[in-house]
């Protein structure tokens, strides 16, 4: 008995000594967070990047070395010596499934020739899988580093099965979709005959989303057609068809909505598109009892981000209406699109014009935590990975930016068929912040302490087997701040903890002057950056069960004497305080006859 108590002794001492140096480490006021795992929130999918529209120029003319570069930096989850990620592990990628419009080149009524895309099906019927090279190389080369959801997206039905023989509306305004009447089947097969073949490769092709932004007429500029929420349904319904007669395992994605408010509002026919899909009073356009059609809605982030008001509300409303139909939300493409956000958000005064590449990053974070946090989204999706910077948008629009390979600017691009360089942005980092920790089965479990719209706003997450906690939080604010962690129901004291950062400074870079043992002292939030925590959890064990054999029987008794007594394997010191007050003690004995004759 003295033996034991002299340990305890010690160890209170020691906690003592920490949550001093804590103290005087502590500067200004301190933000107490906490988290509650008994509060669930959505399961995690997946992070994703769109391949639109250059890698099919990166795969096919840049470098061996910028391709490898650019496919570890979106898709590595492995870290370097100093524990910094090598990449942002992206955990699901989406695939641009092309209408044809490069095959027309110049005559496509597309300017830009990036905008335009091969083929896979050609003007004989037969398919040409060789098409598309750079786009196959960074599908490729994502399954390589780990990468096994793959969704395949279509802009337009194939030129030979368009109305005006373009991949656009382009020439008239179409009140319906740019496809034939006759040939939605063909359509269908096209998607499924697609799915089909790189399900065969090797991939897995978890989702077709075969519409995008519906509301739009697509009348220039890219690959587009406007949809009905009745053409929708009837293309659905044939796609379910031609899946399910492949036996893949391959599901539908709908609507990829223009934003948000289109899932649940709106008086158009492209409008309130959770109830026309899911509801079953719904009879012309019900699709959701199709056992190909995902309980999924996609929407995208744009043009509902202008200020505070709309990151909250216009999410929570959407989510409001998914739960009515039991649907899960995606927010599959964003970027900063539309006008500047008011300087509600905390975003510059005089908009894009004055804001910085961290201005930029910071506010796609903000978006992030608002998707999640209000909008409950279980997919989060960047539109796109990689882009030449132009026009003085900065990093509005790419996660990596490509440049020529002399050039010494940003925005000096020569002919995108020539060779090039890819450079990472602050983007890029910012996005890992989440993609790389919060993986797919994490859970978002419930936080307090860090709600402020232009301060500490943030989530957290807890691993499928409850022993990694992830918790990411944006401070848009312009000073530092400290925060202070607790748990209800769990002890995070003793816990392994991680720092990573993404700030003016710093590109999602481990802090290594944090001590990894988590004493409960304050953690320091850098002004103006990103920051993921995580929490290792020590393992938990069966109440009683002092030995670890998973069982509570006579020899945890002996081995709780044994403790006692000065000779118990110190491996056991800790579970053998049955009843948690500090002290192993007959009391302890007790508690575990009480549990064994329970």
């Amino acid at each position: 008995m003295p033996k034991t108590f002299k340990i305890m002794k010690t160890r209170k001492i020691l906690i003592a000594a920490m949550a001093l140096g804590s103290s005087l480490a502590a500067t200004g006021q301190t933000t107490e967070i906490q988290f509650n795992g008994n509060e669930k929130y959505q399961t995690i999918d997946n992070f994703a990047a769109s391949d639109c529209w250059y890698t099919e120029y990166v795969g096919r003319y840049f470098s061996n070395a910028n391709k490898e570069k650019a496919a570890r930096w979106l898709f590595s989850t492995d870290v370097d010596g100093n524990g910094n990620p090598k990449g942002i592990g992206l955990s699901s990628w989406r695939v641009n499934i092309g209408a044809g419009s490069a095959t027309q080149g110049t005559d496509s009524g597309i300017e830009d020739e990036t905008r335009r895309v091969d083929c896979y099906l050609q003007s004989d019927g037969t398919y040409d899988w060789s098409k598309c090279p750079g786009q196959q190389y960074f599908m490729q080369k994502a399954k390589s580093y780990g990468v096994n959801d793959f969704v395949m997206f279509s802009n337009s039905a194939p030129i030979y099965y368009t109305k005006n023989g373009y991949a656009h509306n382009s020439f008239w305004y179409m009140t319906t979709c740019n496809l034939k009447d006759d040939k939605f089947d063909d359509f269908a097969e096209f998607l499924a005959t697609t799915a089909k073949h790189f399900t065969d490769e090797g991939y897995n092709i978890s989702m077709i989303s075969p519409v995008n932004e519906p509301q739009y007429d697509w009348q220039s500029g890219q690959e587009g057609s406007h949809w009905r929420n009745s053409d929708i349904a009837k293309l659905v319904k044939e796609l379910n068809t031609s899946i399910t007669s492949r036996n893949i395992s391959t599901k539908i994605l709908i609507p990829e909505a223009a934003k948000w408010n289109n899932l649940y509002t709106g008086s158009s026919n492209t409008d309130k598109q959770i109830s026309a899909f899911f509801n079953s009073s719904s009879s012309s356009t019900y699709v959701g009892n199709l056992p190909t059609v995902a309980k999924v809605c996609g929407a995208h982030s744009y043009y509902t981000f202008g200020s505070n008001t709309d990151l909250q509300n216009i999410r929570s409303m959407a989510w409001t209406t998914a739960q009515q139909y039991g649907v899960k939300l995606y927010q599959t493409e964003w970027s900063l699109l539309d006008d500047a956000p008011s300087s509600d958000t905390g975003f510059p005064s005089n908009g894009y014009d004055g804001a910085s590449y961290t201005d930029i990053a910071l506010f796609m974070a903000k978006v992030i935590q608002c998707d999640l946090k209000f909008a409950n989204v279980s997919s989060w999706s960047y539109w796109t990975s990689m882009a030449p910077e132009q026009y003085g948008q900065k990093d509005r629009f790419y996660l990596l930016r490509i440049k020529s390979i002399n050039d010494t600017g940003n925005e000096n691009y020569t002919p995108i068929t020539d060779a090039g360089v890819v450079t990472d942005g602050m983007t890029l980092w910012a996005y890992g912040n989440f993609s790389f920790f919060i993986r797919p089965g994490f859970t978002r479990i419930g936080m307090s302490g860090a709600d402020e719209m232009n301060g500490l706003l943030g989530t957290s997450y807890l691993s499928p087997d409850g022993n990694r906690l992830v918790c990411v939080i944006v401070n848009t604010g312009q000073a530092a701040r400290s925060v202070r962690f607790s748990m209800d129901g769990i002890n995070l004291n003793g816990a392994t903890i991680n720092k990573y950062v993404t700030d003016s400074g710093h590109r999602l870079m481990r802090d290594l002057t944090l001590d990894r043992q988590y004493n409960g002292g304050e953690i320091g939030i850098s002004a103006r950056s990103v920051t993921t925590i995580t929490f290792d959890l020590p393992p938990k064990f069966l109440k009683g069960d002092v030995n670890g054999d998973g069982e509570v029987d006579i020899a945890d008794i002996n081995e709780t004497i044994n403790q006692i007594l000065g000779r118990g394997n110190p491996d056991h010191l800790i579970r053998a305080d049955v009843n948690e007050d500090g002290e192993v003690d007959i009391a302890d004995i007790n508690l575990i006859i009480g549990i064994m004759l329970s």
